[in-house]
């Protein structure tokens, strides 16, 4: 399975890989500690767009050579999303990915591959939405295409 870690995310475009990775702990926030630098690296460092589950980013950290544990990678994971940084997007109840892409999009999920891709935006069409109850309001909708060999 393709987690989004080529060789691309170790070439600084622009900003260095420390600095977009900072700049985007404190979009939310967050205090640079030396696991969420790394996570963030990983995460945002070449400015790209990724979808990861905790396990593919647990096994980039240990390929990049950072000593994160699997605990602190989802901990760090929830923080992002709680900050701001990410969304979950919830597959099934026992898989989640986390997108750095934070604009309203439609997924593709991958089922023989279990990846998760951005969908055409362009291409969907949401005719309307059910009213929220009475003192809810609608956070987000979530859009996921499943898609399976025919």
């Amino acid at each position: 399975m393709d987690a989004g870690f080529g060789l691309p995310w170790k070439v600084a475009m622009g900003l260095s890989e420390q600095q977009r990775s900072t700049t985007w702990l404190a979009r939310g926030g967050l205090r640079p500690t030396r696991q969420r630098l790394a996570l963030a690296g990983l995460l945002v460092g070449d400015g790209m767009n990724r979808h990861v589950t905790a396990e593919s980013l647990y096994a980039a950290v240990g390929v990049s050579g950072a000593k994160v544990s699997l605990a602190t990678v989802y901990n760090t994971l929830r923080a992002f999303c709680e900050a701001g940084l990410l969304n979950e997007v919830v597959v099934d109840g026992a898989r989640s990915y986390f997108d750095t892409r934070l604009d309203d999009h439609p997924h593709f999920y991958w089922e023989d591959s279990h990846a998760l891709t951005d969908a055409p935006a362009e291409q969907l069409v949401i005719a309307g939405l059910p009213e929220a109850p009475e003192g809810m309001a609608v956070s987000r909708v979530d859009v996921v295409i499943r898609l399976k060999r025919a």
